[in-house]
């Protein structure tokens, strides 16, 4: 089977010959790929590059586009610094004062040079392997990106003292987010990921309040133009899964800090499959073979037929090859 074939199969809960594989390779990527990381955000046949690498040489069954936070932040206005081989950086927030909202405007896909790019990525992955991977875009989600904007402690204060306001910023970035989904999709993406991680920092009620139904928006848009969603909040989600099953995304990523899988299995509906939860740093970087093996047999034990195999986050740039590498032999023969 391809990996294409495989991962469809597997998330509509038909059989396959083993689960797919598709650990988060950012930072990872580009070195193993010997490509400055600047070069890997924004020139797009240099992601493919490494992305198609990757997934050829570890047998992995998707490509994705993840690379930093900031494709539509940049967009918006914020300042963004794409140092030669390090990950890009922020150099102020563009929501200093609530009222600034005021100039936040819904973007076009096709005016802004980070979103055109990541377009371009998935029609560089598309030519090169669409009918082999699983090709997944990536959007930011509401609250992410928000607090990208406004600031993670600026943003619990706005909960409180500015709901009417954040609410109509929150709107704009997901009227933005479902613009870019679409345009992805028809670039040749067969999923959407919505990156939301500031989610597990905020807890169940502003969670609930603020990102759900603009996350289960974001999916049903998605769905609508035929494609599959997957739904990354990295952190402790435990007190949320349930939330995050319900938006209706198709792959849930669960972290490391989630202690046991089995309560939400039998939540998942048709078309819905877990993704995880092997730790990246403990288990990958630093374990070994013993280790990533009871790691892997105890996350298919816990999500039995309903689990993707992956770390819970991104793997660490400095993983060793070796490491690596046995972690997806493991991942295949187990």
């Amino acid at each position: 089977m391809t990996g294409l074939e495989r991962t469809i199969d597997y998330i509509e809960h038909k059989q396959t010959d083993r689960p797919p594989l598709h650990p988060i390779l950012m930072l990872w990527a580009a070195k193993y790929s010997h490509i400055p990381y600047s070069e890997f955000v924004l020139k797009a046949p240099k992601k493919a590059e490494g992305m198609i690498k990757c997934a050829l040489d570890f047998d992995l069954d998707w490509c994705t586009v993840m690379s930093d936070p900031y494709c539509e932040a940049e967009g918006f206005g914020l300042p963004v610094l794409y140092p030669y081989d390090d990950l890009p950086k922020h150099t102020d927030y563009l929501i200093k004062k609530i009222k600034d909202i005021d100039n936040l405007k819904p973007l076009k896909p096709y005016e802004h040079r980070r979103i055109v790019n990541r377009i371009n990525e998935i029609k560089e992955l598309s030519k090169a392997a669409k009918d082999k991977y699983f090709i997944v875009g990536w959007v930011e989600g509401s609250l992410a990106e928000y607090a990208d904007l406004r600031g993670l402690a600026e943003m619990c204060i706005d909960f409180y003292d500015y709901e009417d306001e954040m609410n109509k910023a929150l709107d704009i970035i997901l009227e933005t987010s479902i613009k870019e989904a679409e345009a992805e999709i028809e670039a040749g993406a067969h999923c959407i990921g919505i990156g939301d991680a500031v989610c597990s920092q905020i807890g169940p009620k502003f969670y609930r309040q603020f990102g759900f139904e603009r996350e289960k928006a974001l999916v049903e848009a998605i769905h609508t133009k035929g494609a599959f969603a997957k739904l990354h909040i990295c952190g402790d989600t435990t007190k949320i899964l349930p939330d995050m099953i319900k938006t209706g995304a198709n792959i849930i990523d669960v972290d490391h800090l989630v202690k046991d899988m089995t309560p939400f299995v039998h939540l998942l509906g048709e078309k819905q499959v877990l993704c995880g939860n092997s730790d990246p740093v403990e288990v990958v970087y630093r374990g070994n073979k013993e280790i990533m093996k009871k790691s892997i047999l105890s996350c298919q034990k816990q999500f039995g037929k309903l689990g993707i195999t992956s770390a819970g986050c991104e793997i660490p740039p400095n993983t060793s090859i070796e490491n690596f590498k046995t972690y997806c032999e493991l991942a295949h023969e187990i």
